[in-house]
């Protein structure tokens, strides 16, 4: 009986490291980062399909945008709501005025489980800082 016990004991605890290891692979997989304006530029230059998210207010967004940038306001009640509508496989890169509501939507990104997320650190004002184009929406 005892060596039945220790058999089950051995098979559950097999199968919770299992588990731990499929869900850190899982987990491994997603890339979500803060890098420089210019990298952020190279970011969207480099890639076809990325989407470019604003996730300033209306007004701010309307003071002009990183070219082909969509609006979903942060303060929104249903912010998480509207991203959870996107494909989390897809690239995006996000960005607001300052990154400290970006900094905080990255957070909702990686509970939702987006893969690749690519924040501008500073906002659009490095963005701008940094001599990079924007353009009005």
């Amino acid at each position: 009986m005892a060596q039945a016990s220790r058999n089950r004991l051995t098979l559950a605890l097999a199968a919770i490291m299992l588990a731990a290891i499929s869900l850190a692979a899982c987990s491994s997989s997603a890339t979500l980062e803060t890098v420089s304006p210019e990298a952020a530029a190279a970011v969207i230059d480099g890639t076809s399909d990325v989407v470019v998210l604003d996730i300033r207010t209306p007004e701010e967004y309307a003071d002009g945008i990183i070219d082909g940038a969509v609006n979903i306001d942060f303060y929104e009640p249903d912010f998480a709501a509207q991203l959870d509508t996107l494909d989390k496989d897809a690239d995006y890169v996000v960005y607001c005025r300052s990154d400290n509501r970006s900094g905080q939507a990255m957070d909702v990104f990686a509970d939702l489980g987006f893969t690749s997320v690519t924040e501008i650190d500073g906002g659009i004002v490095a963005w701008y800082e940094a001599g990079l184009p924007v353009v009005a929406p």
